[in-house]
């Protein structure tokens, strides 16, 4: 009986190694970037939230409504108006923080879920739990900055009647989501140096949105000024201050939220 033999290696131990080397590699950045997506950093408030110019008074809050919640209420001013924020996707929600203390100067009370994993299409109608809890006698604005924006839009496809308007900041509504035939007020933020957020998407999304959608160009901004987490990877180049860039945003945001029926 012939036995079979097995065929030597062609393969050197040198390039074995180097195999094994590039393996490693890879491993080691898939399990680096996994970390990064599964373990999410600290939720920390009012450590960076201070808003430009002089706010109004406000309480900070975590609670929890169908999971964790930030809430931003004004002090000594009567609440006229929720404010219901989705973050950007893997954005700590506190880099909103500021935002919201800013709002409180105009009787807003602004409320920021805390989605699984920060990805807000996780619970794309969490807002309803807190549009119940919050929203009783003011009306209600839903917003969101890129990939909560986009979530946001998509909440809003199904209840423009209960909302009194939509913010969206570098985002625009999916293509199979459409408001164009809801009268629901909407601004729409673009980032003029914005390198993450395709301003020519950003443009086209006004297609899908009530023909009154606003669309405001923060000039020199760039992607990540919305929120204050940092720089962003692909982003482009800002020929602004973060600080120029904000008080831009609290006027569009301040100018729109006046021009919405009192409640």
């Amino acid at each position: 009986m012939t036995r079979l033999r097995a065929a030597p290696s062609r393969v050197s131990p040198r390039v074995r190694a180097w195999i094994a080397a590039v393996l490693a590699l890879i491993s080691g950045y898939v399990i680096a970037t996994a970390r990064q997506v599964i373990v999410r950093p600290p939720l920390m408030l009012s450590q960076d939230s201070v808003p430009p110019g002089v706010s109004a008074p406000a309480q900070v809050s975590l609670e929890n409504v169908g999971g964790p919640v930030i809430t931003i209420t004004p002090v000594g001013q009567k609440v006229t108006t929720l404010l219901v924020f989705y973050p950007g996707g893997l954005v700590r929600p506190q880099a909103y923080e500021w935002l919201g203390r800013a709002l409180t100067a105009q009787g807003v009370q602004t409320v920021i879920p805390v989605f699984p994993l920060d990805l807000a299409v996780t619970g794309v109608n969490r807002a309803s739990g807190l549009i119940a809890t919050y929203g009783q006698g003011k009306r209600v604005v839903i917003a969101g900055h890129s990939l909560g924006g986009a979530m946001a839009a998509q909440y809003a496809s199904g209840h423009a009647d209960q909302l009194a308007g939509m913010i969206l900041m570098a985002a625009y509504p999916a293509g199979n989501v459409s408001l164009r035939e809801t009268t629901l007020p909407v601004l729409s933020l673009l980032a003029e140096e914005d390198g993450v957020a395709d301003p020519q998407a950003v443009r086209d999304g006004l297609k899908r949105l009530p023909e009154n959608a606003e669309l405001t160009v923060i000039p020199g901004a760039v992607h990540a000024f919305f929120g204050r987490y940092g720089p962003q990877k692909g982003d482009g180049r800002p020929t602004v201050t973060r600080a120029h860039a904000e008080d831009d945003i609290l006027r569009a945001v301040g100018a729109f939220l006046e021009r919405l029926p009192k409640p």
